[in-house]
Parts: structure tokens; sequence; C-alpha cells
């Protein structure tokens, strides 16, 4: 098996009677941005809960490069959260406190518990942080204070906690649904630059066919608990997209489902 592929066989979660995974069967290769679609309540944010082992798996198995990762306790767990970074739809930042101090909580899971409690970072991990902020353009706003900064700064921030990890997978659940569209392109944007430029697998949860058409080179599509789509952009017919979403009207997911999209620089 190839070291970085990330696999799922059979994996399921149930609560209560609720089948919220149901046999999810993936092959996630190194470098890939996947994008996962489909309603509310279909499964994504659990899928993605399951593979970062914020919640237990009912059944199946997760394994990374042929490591078992659903057998993994105690440190093991922990390093294997911190190369399988989370970003959430909600920024989860500690808003009294500092840009780069947000961004150096990522480093948190290297630390002993001492160090964490302390909050005392290196100053190799500080230059790491502001580079992280450089790269995502909010280098200027490092001492300003999180709660100040727009949702979409906050959502970059984010980000850069996620790569001060140096993760292997970055998981990202919703990260635009609560932003504008010009800060929902910058957020997707960071991701996609850093998929492309340091080879990180990204996973991202997507309500807007137009957002997963634009930026992921795989999309798997989930109704129910089940994937029941995994392909290319070019392969979401309407017919399939209505087989994801169901029959009702697909305006609220942002794009008729005939439309071309245009990628992200590239000109009409």
């Amino acid at each position: 098996m190839e070291k970085n592929i990330l696999s799922l066989g059979g994996l399921g979660r149930s609560f209560g009677t609720t089948r919220a995974v149901d046999s999810v069967s993936l092959d996630i290769g190194p470098g890939e941005f996947v994008g996962i679609i489909g309603r509310s309540g279909a499964g994504k944010s659990t899928l993605l809960r399951l593979v970062n082992r914020l919640i237990e798996p009912t059944d199946g198995r997760i394994a990374f490069g042929g490591q078992d990762v659903t057998a993994l306790k105690g440190s093991a767990l922990r390093d294997w959260r911190r190369q399988c970074a989370m970003i959430f739809q909600q920024f989860n930042l500690i808003d009294r406190l500092d840009v780069l101090t947000n961004v150096l909580v990522g480093r948190l899971a290297v630390h002993g518990f001492a160090s964490s409690m302390a909050m005392r970072f290196s100053d190799a991990e500080r230059a790491l942080a502001i580079r992280a902020l450089d790269r995502l353009d909010l280098a200027p706003q490092a001492l300003q204070k999180a709660g100040t900064l727009s949702g979409g700064q906050q959502q970059r921030v984010a980000i850069a906690r996620a790569q001060v990890q140096n993760p292997r997978i970055l998981l990202a659940d919703e990260p635009i649904a609560s932003l504008d569209p010009g800060n929902a392109t910058r957020v997707m944007d960071a991701l996609r630059s850093i998929n492309n430029e340091d080879g990180i697998t990204v996973l991202v949860n997507l309500h807007t066919l137009d957002t997963a058409r634009a930026y992921c080179d795989r999309i798997i599509g989930m109704r129910c608990g089940r994937v029941i789509f995994d392909g290319s952009a070019r392969d979401l017919t309407a017919t399939v997209v209505r087989e994801i979403y169901g029959s009702e009207d697909l305006s609220d997911f942002n794009e008729s489902v005939t439309s071309t999209t245009i990628r992200p620089g590239v000109p009409a």
C-alpha cells in the first residue's frame, strides 16, 4: 500500500436507530483535493469526524499508510489528530487572544502537558506561525485580537493554525458556509494553494455545487449516510446531482446543474 493513502473500509456510525454513516469504503490518495457534497444530514460532517477520530466508528476501519487508525489510543491518537488537522465552520478561535497565539495553539499537540498549560512556544514556532499568517496575507494582524477580525479573516487564521500542525491531511467541515462570496473565495483559494504547493491531501465538505466543481479534483456525493457518487466534476451530471440531492428544487445549492464553471484564475 502506498505510504500516504487514507483508506476507509466499511466505515459506519450509528446514533441510536439513525445510521449517520453507512458502510463507506473509500481510498483517498496523497495530494488529492476531494469535495464531499450532499444535503444537510447526509453524513458529511460525521464522516470527517470519524476520520479524525473525534467520534468513534460503530463499525468498519480507518487506515493510513497501512496503520490501523481505529486502533490508536493515547499519544498515538493525539499524533494522528495532529497529522489529520480539522478546520470547522465555526472558527473555534479564542477571541481574547491575539491572532499569533491562536495560530500557535496548533502546536500544542507536540508539547508536553506542562508546556501546553503554560502556552510556552519557541522562537522557531513563532517564526513558523508568522510564515503561515504571511502566506494567508494576515501577518499584519498577528498581534490583533482574534475577535476583532472579519469572518473570512478568522477562517484563514484557523487554516494557519491547522498548517502549523504540519499535517498530512486537512479536513475542512463547511469552511465557507457562513462567509460572503468574496471571503469564501479567499478561503477556498488558500486551501487549494496549500494542496498544490505542499502536496497536502484536502477533504472538504461543501454546500454549493459551483464551489465543488471549481476547486475539487474529485467529488464524493453522499445521501443518507452512503456514498452514491465518486468521480470528477465532469461526471457530475444533472441526473447524478438529483440522485444526491433528491428531486427538490436545487436553487439552494447555488448553481444550475447544467452550467459551466470556470476554475479560479482561468480567464473566460
